[in-house]
């Protein structure tokens, strides 16, 4: 078997790897559940490309992330519930009912316009479904609240994003950034009293609260909390190797180096950003 271009190949390649008799041992034995963590880490590692402005990677790392898709698909054709055809057939149609204003000539013409469009159809489909649920006999708790259309299986950050998102719709909602900013030291006021009492359970609802505050306070000035935390942590890892090679230069161990010894070259790696 040879490596395409065409989508088909990688369909082929799939089913073979996961043939009982022939495929490979590993493919075989995963399923819905062992194969999640890898697609939720290959979708951070296609974000990662981007945020590295490398598009080579980025063409690997879409790579891996398609595979997820297939192989999901697949398990879901052995299980006789569809296809990898399905998938495609499924958001093509999709995203023609939600562009209409490209599509069915409506006269949604500016990006508010677009938006509104946009969720009203996406609460005709999810009425859709429920409807097809009800009609193969499966059942699904109802969703009467403004909040319930979040799902909870998004990452926590996301979900508190979305939360805040749908809050502000009715008006439950900051008009600017520096009450938001208030009620971070509010929240940081709180932490610290919980950590005066010592109690383990306020303290992590309390820094769950403050972590809330400041996912709404990078709404309010567009700052994604997700993209901000990794740019963060990139300029940690930059940052603490810098502070390893200086200290391998000058034959000092890390693991004997002082914190201030540590504070004063992470200095210097600040300069140089």
């Amino acid at each position: 078997m040879e490596a395409s271009k065409d989508i088909a190949r990688l369909v082929e390649i799939m089913a073979a790897l996961r043939d009982p008799q022939s495929g490979c041992p590993w493919d075989v034995k995963q399923d819905f559940q062992s194969i999640k963590p890898y697609t939720i880490e290959e979708a951070y590692e296609v974000a990662d490309a981007i945020e590295r402005d490398d598009l080579d990677d980025l063409c690997d790392e879409l790579g891996d992330l398609l595979l997820q898709v297939v192989f999901h698909a697949r398990m879901a054709e052995e299980a006789g519930a569809f296809d990898f055809g399905d998938v495609v057939h499924a958001i093509t149609r999709k995203m023609i009912r939600r562009h209409p204003h490209v599509f069915a000539g409506s006269n949604a013409d500016t990006p508010e316009g677009v938006k509104l469009q946009w969720e009203d159809i996406k609460a005709a489909e999810k009425a859709e479904r429920a409807e097809r649920r009800r009609q193969h006999g499966r059942t699904e708790q109802e969703a009467t609240g403004l909040l319930d259309g979040v799902s909870r299986a998004l990452p926590a950050l996301s979900e508190a994003i979305k939360l805040q998102h749908k809050a502000a719709r009715v008006g439950f909602d900051w008009s600017e950034a520096a009450p938001v900013l208030a009620k971070i030291e509010e929240e940081l006021g709180e932490l610290r009293g919980a950590l005066e009492l010592g109690d383990k359970t306020k303290v992590e609802g309390e820094f769950g609260d403050l972590v809330f505050a400041l996912v709404n306070l990078g709404r309010h000035v567009g700052a994604d909390p997700e993209m901000a935390l990794r740019g963060t942590n990139g300029k940690f890892r930059k940052r603490f190797a810098f502070i390893e090679k200086s200290l391998g230069e000058n034959g000092e161990d890390i693991k004997e180096a002082t914190l201030e010894r540590m504070e004063t070259l992470w200095g210097e790696a600040k300069a140089h950003d």
